[in-house]
């Protein structure tokens, strides 16, 4: 068994904020080089060190937040690639790139007819295409990568 199998010990998590954090007061803004920040986290601006390890475990968290769990979904009807997370039965986030956009048949009809794809919902061929992975196992919610 690996540690991403075990559940996190939660009082090891909260002894490791607080050294990371520290204990602070959330009532009163800190003061740095005379201005006010309403950050709730500290620079740590004259530790470099933990400064810096906390800007790397800080875009960790984003990169993992943005990206655990997406995977690739083919359109079945133009061929485009999205990459696509099911978070619940009735939410999926869908993350297109330029060229999916650009090349998805339905909004390049939408705008032919003058209409604008942005604020269109969803291209209807891609639901279908993801209710077909979510079908084949390709998308689940029993195994997030987080």
């Amino acid at each position: 068994m690996t540690d991403r199998d075990e559940p996190p010990d939660v009082d090891r998590l909260a002894r490791a904020m607080l050294l990371l954090h520290g204990a602070h007061d959330d009532d009163h803004p800190s003061v740095e080089d005379g201005r006010r920040s309403w950050s709730k986290a500290p620079a740590f601006a004259g530790d470099p060190t933990r400064a810096a390890a906390v800007r790397e475990a800080t875009q960790a968290d984003r990169d993992r937040y943005l990206t655990s769990g997406l995977r690739p979904v083919d359109c079945r009807f133009c061929h485009v690639t999205v990459d696509v997370k099911k978070l619940g039965p009735g939410h999926t986030a869908v993350q297109w790139n330029t060229e999916a956009a650009q090349r998805c048949a339905y909004f390049a009809e939408l705008r032919a007819s003058g209409g604008d794809s942005a604020r269109t919902k969803s291209c209807p061929k891609l639901t279908d295409s993801i209710k077909h992975a979510v079908a084949e196992g390709v998308l689940n919610l029993d195994a997030p990568d987080l």
